[in-house]
C-alpha cells in the first residue's frame, strides 16, 4: 500500500499503540533472540512511524537507522522523535541506504508483506549485516489468518490477505537463499486490548492497510458485528498471534 496517498499515517500511532507493557515484551523477544551478539548499529526496516526505534535504541544502547518509503510515516516518526541515537531515512528494502557488512541487527515489523520485491529484500538484508549478525522479523503469515482477532467480522478481508501476506515456507526460503540460516520460528501472543470497546476504536481508527482496502459499507458492518459481540463480551481482553522469524 501507498501509505502517502492516505491518512493512515496521522492515524497509525493511535490504533498500532499497544502500551509500554507489550513494548517491553517485544524487546525482551529480540534481546534473547540476539543472544550474545554484540548489538551497536540496528536497522529497522519498514519502520513506519517509528513505533519500535526509539525503544530498540534504549534497549540495546544502540544507533538506530529507520528507514521507511512512506514520506507521510517519516513525518509522524520524526515529529515525536526525543533519542538522538535514532535516525531517520527515506528508502525502500529493496535498495537499502546504507553500506554493505555495517549492521547488526536488522529489524523488520509487519512489513515484509509491503515490500515490492520480497526475495530481493532478504538479499538486501544479508548485504548490510555484519557476518554472523541477526535477522529478525515480526509478521504475519497466511496459515494464521483465521485467528486474528477481526477476521470473523469482516470476512472480505480474508482474499485480501491471502493476497499479500506470505507463507512460512515462503519466508524461510527466500532467507535461506540469500545466504541465511533459520535460528528459530515461533509465535507470541500479545494482548491489543484490554476489552472490546477499546479494539473497537482501535479498528475504527482506520489504520489497518488491509481493512482500509474494503468497502465503506463493509468496513461499517464489520464495525457493527464487532459492537454487538463487544455486548456479550465486555470485559474479554483481545488478543493476536503474531509470527516471528530470526534468521542468521
Amino acid at each position: 500500500m501507498d501509505y502517502d496517498s492516505t491518512d493512515i499515517p496521522v492515524v497509525y500511532d493511535r490504533a498500532r499503540d499497544h502500551g509500554p507493557e507489550v513494548l517491553q515484551l517485544w524487546m525482551n523477544v529480540v534481546a534473547s533472540s540476539v543472544g550474545n551478539h554484540r548489538v551497536t548499529t540496528i536497522l529497522d526496516l519498514g519502520c513506519g512511524t517509528g513505533r519500535f526505534s526509539e525503544a530498540l535504541a534504549a534497549h540495546f544502547d544502540a544507533k538506530v537507522i529507520g528507514i521507511d518509503p512512506s514520506l507521510k510515516m517519516l513525518e509522524q516518526a520524526q515529529r515525536k522523535l526525543r533519542d538522538n541515537r535514532v535516525l531517520y531515512q527515506l528508502g525502500c528494502a529493496e535498495a537499502i541506504p546504507v553500506a554493505n557488512d555495517s549492521i547488526d541487527l536488522v529489524f523488520m515489523s509487519m512489513a515484509l508483506h509491503h515490500f515490492t520485491d520480497q526475495k530481493l529484500a532478504a538479499r538486501e538484508c544479508r548485504r548490510v549485516l555484519r557476518e554472523g549478525a541477526t535477522a529478525f522479523l515480526r509478521t504475519g503469515i497466511r496459515e494464521r489468518i483465521p485467528e486474528y482477532p477481526y477476521v470473523e467480522f469482516f470476512p472480505a478481508s480474508v482474499p485480501i490477505m491471502e493476497a499479500c501476506v506470505p507463507s512460512e515456507t515462503f519466508i524461510r526460503e527466500i532467507f535461506e537463499s540469500a545466504g541465511f540460516s533459520t535460528v528459530s520460528v515461533d509465535v507470541i501472543v500479545q494482548e491489543i486490548a484490554a476489552d472490546y470497546a477499546t479494539y473497537i476504536a482501535k479498528v475504527a481508527a482506520g489504520a489497518d492497510s488491509v481493512l482500509a482496502q474494503l468497502s465503506p459499507t463493509e468496513f461499517q458492518t464489520g464495525l457493527d458485528a464487532m459492537r454487538a459481540h463487544a455486548a456479550r463480551v465486555s470485559d474479554k481482553p483481545v488478543s493476536e498471534p503474531i509470527d516471528v522469524f530470526v534468521f542468521r
